[in-house]
């Protein structure tokens, strides 16, 4: 039997490695529309100071990968269709057939609808490629805007920072991190970060973008102008979900899945950045990949095998305010009980019962990270 995989992201290549622990013996094709090669994309938002390349950041090389994992590796491959009813895929190198089917696209990044003669040099880091063509860009310069306060725009300014790069953070909402922290935790990492020279411009959108001599200026919907000579969005991903579309499998905010991984056809599953679990959650983050990569392997090999999603904080990689989240689940009953100062928020957000159902830890609290922890409800 053969299980064929679209994508060579972090979950893709997670999922190999466990389905190849599960069935030593299985068939597995991985086709991608890059050379494949294995990285972690979450450190693309903290490699600036580190000094790291787009090649230096490449763990594993696809072929050597392939080999190890005994895999067809179908390299710098377009999927053009799927077609469920035959199982089989419509692809650059031709027709490919499958038994079982797994979708670990990954997400886009959304574009501003943006005028000016600049709009168009407007970049995004969401793929080695993109940070490979952001550090050419970045080189020599020292001023940069950022659009998004959200967590990839935040560790984006944050390591800027750390590289002797002034960032200027744009944002519609009026504070960093919204969706995830409650407002003492936004004032706490906006005052941290401004304290070592980030720069804050929010209640605003940015209009237009135009070419100046030095790089670019900006104009936000409050008609301030600021100059930068680099622009970087990172305003929020959005699943790919096209192409299941197209197959006819039940798409919403990204592809749906059940407990086992499963999309709308017997034959097809999705993880990661593209799949949509618990009929409402799209889980950007690695801790969710590796869960369902893991049980979703023991399904392929023949044994179905439910995901299960424990507390999963999430570290934000501002190193200038350390700060660790696990924001509870939408329109979920309970407050926020926050203590702060200027060391640090201790942010947790109980339910009517006093049971915690998750938590905000930034600067000195964060160290408390280990202890809290355990007290939270796993998802499922």
């Amino acid at each position: 039997m053969n299980t064929t995989i679209i994508g060579s992201g972090v979950a893709a290549w997670t999922l190999v490695r466990e389905l190849r622990k599960a069935a030593p013996e299985a068939s597995i094709r991985v086709i991608t529309a890059d050379n494949g090669d294995f990285y972690s994309k979450p450190m693309l938002s903290n490699a600036l100071a580190s000094g790291k390349t787009a090649a230096s950041l490449v763990m594993t090389p696809a072929a050597k990968l392939a080999e190890q994992q005994k895999v067809e590796l179908m390299a710098d491959t377009t999927v053009t269709a799927i077609d469920p009813s035959n199982r089989t895929l419509s692809t650059s190198a031709g027709d490919v057939q499958y038994d079982q089917l797994v979708l670990a696209l990954g997400a886009d990044t959304i574009r501003l609808p943006l005028e000016g003669n600049g709009a168009a040099d407007v970049i995004s880091v969401n793929d080695l490629n993109d940070y490979a063509t952001f550090r050419t860009q970045l080189d020599g310069k020292t001023e940069v805007a950022v659009l998004g306060a959200g967590l990839i725009g935040c560790e984006f300014a944050n390591d800027l920072l750390k590289a002797n790069v002034h960032t200027t953070v744009f944002d519609l909402a009026d504070r960093p991190l919204p969706r995830l922290l409650p407002a003492e935790g936004s004032a706490f990492m906006q005052a941290k970060l401004a304290a070592q020279g980030i720069s804050w411009k929010l209640n605003r959108s940015v209009v237009r973008i135009d070419q100046s001599a030095d790089g670019y200026t900006i104009t936000d919907s409050t008609g301030e102008t600021t100059t930068a000579q680099l622009v970087l969005s990172a305003v929020g991903l959005a699943p790919r979900t096209a192409l299941a579309k197209s197959a006819g499998l039940e798409v919403k905010r990204g592809v749906v899945v059940d407990r086992l991984g499963k999309t709308s056809n017997p034959h097809i599953y999705a993880l990661g950045d593209c799949a949509e679990y618990l009929g409402e959650l799209v889980l950007p983050y690695i801790m969710p990949v590796m869960q369902v990569a893991r049980a979703m392997a023991q399904t392929l090999a023949g044994t179905p095998t439910e995901y299960k999603f424990p507390a999963m904080p999430v570290v934000i990689k501002t190193p200038d305010c350390p700060t660790v989240v696990n924001p509870p689940l939408p329109g979920q009953a309970g407050q926020w009980e926050v203590t702060a100062d200027e060391n640090g928020v201790k942010a947790l957000f109980k339910g009517p019962d006093g049971a915690l159902l998750g938590m905000a830890l930034l600067g000195e609290a964060s160290k408390e990270r280990q202890a809290l922890a355990p007290q939270l409800p796993a998802l499922i």
